[in-house]
């Protein structure tokens, strides 16, 4: 066994430890890759979710990955085997772009054997590294070409079959869900789809909310009417009702008091990579923040962090879906759609 409570702590060891430490506490899963604790007494360094008995806090350090760990002089986890993480972030990657390729959504064991993983484990890997199941990322991919195929012109009916359906009835039912109207109402800026809206006021100033009746559809400071028809040209544009009314009144209180549980209806639709970032976000707890880099990371896309940050701008649900909690890697704020001062506010409201 070795003991290694005189060394030296590298510099490079995390900075915030006691959130490292809390992530252990709970073996908060969602945290594996992040970082690793390594115990000074045993020369050990695991994953946040290790089930092996904790060590006393003042024999923990915590690094930035396996690397530093094995650099530092410790050795991994039998039990927990922490740099596996690594391995199942690159199968989740050939994975996405294995059914990317596929001319129809492969299935589930198609998927996995290509990872090289069995189905089941699989399955619950890859939805903890994208916020998605194998099936619906396809769903998802395949209803992306579809709008591209719309967007570009000509029928729907031949967009529908170059996007990869087989009939239109399929194509239909993942439309609505992954766009948030028919393919029809999207390529014809909305048209039959109602939507009401409100604007209500908040500490932060004026806030435009907006749904369909499947949930809501746009929260933005600073807008107005006028913007939603903009956006939605061909849309029934309505006040709001008992209904939207209530949504919007919650909306506000969550400005005001943003660690308020609220679990509010969305139709709000993108890519499949989008809708990855914007779970990533919503998984942010209040009073905490992330980097574009970690939250890239988070959805097992390490590399995509300019495009993590543009998912983050095409947010359409300010506050529900808290973009502003993410900030730049040198810890600055960075950008915000409704102005930095806002981020600033809102993100200092949150820490209390």
């Amino acid at each position: 066994m070795t003991d290694m409570r005189h060394m030296e702590v590298p510099k490079h060891a995390l900075p915030d430890a006691d959130a490292c430490w809390d992530a252990f506490i709970r073996r908060d899963r969602a945290l594996d890759g992040r970082f690793v604790g390594a115990v000074l007494t045993t020369g050990i360094y695991c994953k946040p979710s290790c089930a092996a008995r904790h060590p006393r806090r003042e024999n923990m350090i915590f690094l930035p990955d396996p690397e530093a760990a094995r650099a530092a002089g410790f050795r991994a986890c039998l039990r927990c085997r922490p740099d596996e993480i690594g391995r199942d972030r690159l199968a989740v990657a050939a994975a996405t772009a294995f059914i990317a390729a596929a001319e129809t959504p492969p299935s589930l064991e198609e998927v996995a054997a290509h990872a090289g993983y069995a189905p089941h484990h699989f399955h619950r890997l890859f939805k903890r590294e994208t916020g998605m199941t194998p099936a619906a990322y396809a769903r998802s991919l395949r209803a992306e070409r579809l709008k591209s195929a719309l967007e570009e012109g000509g029928s729907v009916t031949g967009a529908i079959y170059e996007a990869g359906y087989n009939a239109p009835s399929r194509a239909y039912a993942d439309a609505e869900r992954h766009l948030g109207m028919t393919p029809s109402a999207w390529k014809d800026g909305g048209r039959g789809v109602v939507i009401r809206h409100a604007v209500v006021a908040t500490s932060l100033g004026p806030v435009l909310v907006a749904g369909t009746a499947r949930g809501l559809c746009r929260i933005s400071f600073d807008e107005d009417e006028a913007d939603l028809r903009r956006r939605f040209p061909k849309a029934e544009i309505l006040p709001a009702g008992a209904a939207l009314s209530t949504l919007a009144a919650q909306v506000a209180r969550l400005i005001d008091d943003p660690a308020a549980p609220l679990d509010l209806p969305m139709d709000v639709r993108g890519t499949a990579f989008q809708q990855a970032v914007w779970a990533a976000l919503r998984a942010i707890p209040p009073g905490e923040t992330r980097t574009y880099g970690e939250i890239a990371a988070a959805i097992g896309r390490p590399g995509a962090v300019r495009a993590a940050g543009t998912a983050c701008g095409n947010n359409n649900l300010a506050v529900l879906i808290p973009c502003h909690r993410v900030l730049r890697s040198d810890g600055s704020l960075g950008g915000y759609a409704y102005g930095v001062e806002r981020k600033k506010l809102l993100l200092e409201r949150e820490k209390g």
